[in-house]
Parts: structure tokens; sequence; C-alpha cells
């Protein structure tokens, strides 16, 4: 008999909640906001603050011209990567699509009508720093020559709410070797868009604009780590950071930056945007750790989005064993913040 042990990030098939099962969004969000989470006066969150349920998610997103890459999808789920944990089921479409944040276009949760002028077409991604020979690509060039395959990750916010998704991409090890770094290269440093009379969120001075990230070259070659540039079997929404954004699952979701134009490879860390605004509550490497609190609450629990019962938050988000091997001789630098 084949017996199988469930690592700890697996969820059994069973487990995962049928799409259609929840559709009512105003009712899941309010069952959200019933629990304790605590918020900045300054709205320095990494990946969320209020919820609203104005508006209807669904016609928005019909108003806006279809992605070109549509028929790339869906993908066929990479099996390795099924799905969220034995008590993670899959979130809502309706409210992964949501319940999120942009701040490029603006500091609140209502973002989705404001993200669908997001203009993802033309768009490219430029590769360059210290690697082989600097390549600026097409999106859609780009997308034809990945690997793309759906894998199914938890994501967990700074601010204590979390939820599981299906992400459509490919490895970033496939960029990587793409952009062929140097060895002098140690970094990947992120760059987002930045046309502030598109995204009125960038004329807030005070924020330090374009939307940056890093990881190490090593993190970024994990196999965990990944470009996902669709969702649900369907292609990235504007909201959710279309064409392309980072999902690196064992980190606060402040880490996976949206809307990507560059990959710069250096040898020297990045500042991150939230790194740049408060270093002593966001720091580099942001890895998840229950044990570790943000200096204004707990991440001790979690709160699924949709409501429900909280849930113990795992060390690496319960990705431990493919990540913490990444980490070891930096015990001094601040991994969990």
């Amino acid at each position: 008999m084949l017996l199988k042990r469930w690592k700890g990030w697996e969820l059994p098939e069973r487990a995962v909640t049928p799409e259609s099962l929840f559709r009512n969004r105003r009712s899941l969000l309010k069952g959200l906001a019933a629990g304790p989470m605590v918020l900045s006066a300054a709205a320095l969150t990494g990946c969320g603050d209020e919820a609203t349920a104005d508006g209807d998610p669904a016609s928005m997103i019909a108003a806006v011209p279809p992605d070109p890459s549509a028929h790339l999808y869906p993908v066929k789920r990479n099996p390795a990567y099924a799905d969220g944990g034995p008590d993670r089921p899959i979130t809502v479409e309706d409210l992964a699509t949501s319940y999120n944040n942009f701040y490029e276009f603006g500091s609140h949760k209502d973002i989705v009508r404001a993200a669908q002028d997001l203009k993802i077409r033309p768009w490219t991604v430029t590769l360059d720093g210290e690697v082989a020979k600097p390549k600026t690509i097409d999106i859609d060039d780009l997308l034809e020559q990945m690997p793309l395959e759906e894998r199914v990750y938890r994501l967990r916010c700074v601010e204590a709410w979390s939820m599981v998704v299906p992400w459509s991409g490919f490895p970033l090890a496939a960029l990587v070797k793409l952009a062929e770094p140097l060895s002098s290269a140690k970094y990947v440093r992120m760059e987002t868009f930045m046309d502030p009379e598109m995204a009125r969120g960038q004329k807030q001075h005070w924020y330090p604009w374009p939307y940056i990230e890093g990881l190490t070259i090593e993190e970024a070659t994990n196999d965990l780590a990944f470009i996902a540039t669709g969702i649900y079997g369907k292609p990235m929404p504007r909201q959710n950071g279309a064409p392309l954004r980072l999902a690196v699952p064992w980190k606060y979701g402040f880490k996976s930056t949206k809307s990507i134009v560059r990959f710069t490879f250096t040898s020297e860390r990045p500042v991150s945007f939230w790194e740049e605004l408060q270093a002593s509550e966001y720091g580099f490497w942001a890895n998840v750790n229950p044990d570790v609190p943000h200096p204004r609450w707990s991440q001790a629990s979690e709160r699924p989005l949709g409501g429900g019962a909280k849930v113990p938050t795992l060390l690496y988000n319960g990705y431990a064993e493919q990540v913490a091997g990444l980490y070891k001789g930096l015990e001094g630098e601040r991994l969990f913040m």
C-alpha cells in the first residue's frame, strides 16, 4: 500500500473550497472584519488596510480590454504544489481578487476600480545590471518562452490575515537563467512601473516610488520563488499586479511586488519600498515567524480571508522544509521582520 506523508504546507484535494461555494463578498468581508486586526494610522502596511464592499469586481473587470495572453490559460497544475496545506482551503476567487492592496492606485482596500486604469500593453521587462548582456523583452514574448504552470501557495499578510491562491506563472529561476547574471551579482532588485498620470497613488510624494523589492540570488533561484502571471486559471487581474508579480510564499505579502518592469542584478543589497519607509517594522528579509511579533501586533496566529476562526501561523508560513537552509549563518540578521 502506498502511503502519502503530508508535508507541512500541503492540503488534500478534498479540502479545497469549490470556487462557486461562496459568492457573497459583502458577508464574507464582514466576517473577516469582525476579527481583530491592528492597523497603522499612517497606513504603513505591507498588504492591506480596511476592507470595503463597494462595486462589483466582476463587472469592473469585464469593462476593461481583455488580456492578450488569455489564450495561454489555464495551465497545468504542478503536482508538487497542488494545494495549501491540510487546514488551508483555496480562497474564494472573488475575495482574492478584491481584498488586496495596490498602493500605486491608492492606500485603501477599495482598489479594484482604480486599478483598471493600469495599461498592461505595451509592456516590457528589462533584465539589466551585472548580467552578461542587458536585454528588454516584450511581455508576450517572455510568456511564450517561459515554462508556465500553476501552483497553489499560501499568502500570509504582515497584518495577520492570509489566503491560499492558485497562481499561474513560472519559476523565478527561469528568468534568472535568461538574464545570465555574472558571478558578482548577489541580489535581484525588482522595480514596478512608474506612471503617476495613470496611477494616481504615485502622486503621493511621501512614498518612495517606484516600488522596489529584492531577493538574494539564492532566494530567487529557490524552487518556491515564482513569477505569477495569472490566477484561478486566468490572466492576472490588474488589481492583483498584472501582467506579472512576485510570489514568495514563505515571506510576508509585502515582499510580493506587483506589475514588475525591471529585474536588476546587483552586488549591493536593495533597499525595499517598505524598508525605506519604516525599517524598524518592515525589513529586507520579511520571513514569516509566529514567534517574532510585529512591533505593534502579534504574528502568532492569522485569520483566513473570508472569516472563520483564527489558525496558528507556521514558521516560514509552512515552507520551512524548502527554505530554512537559505538562512544558515545569517542568525545575526533580522530575518523575521
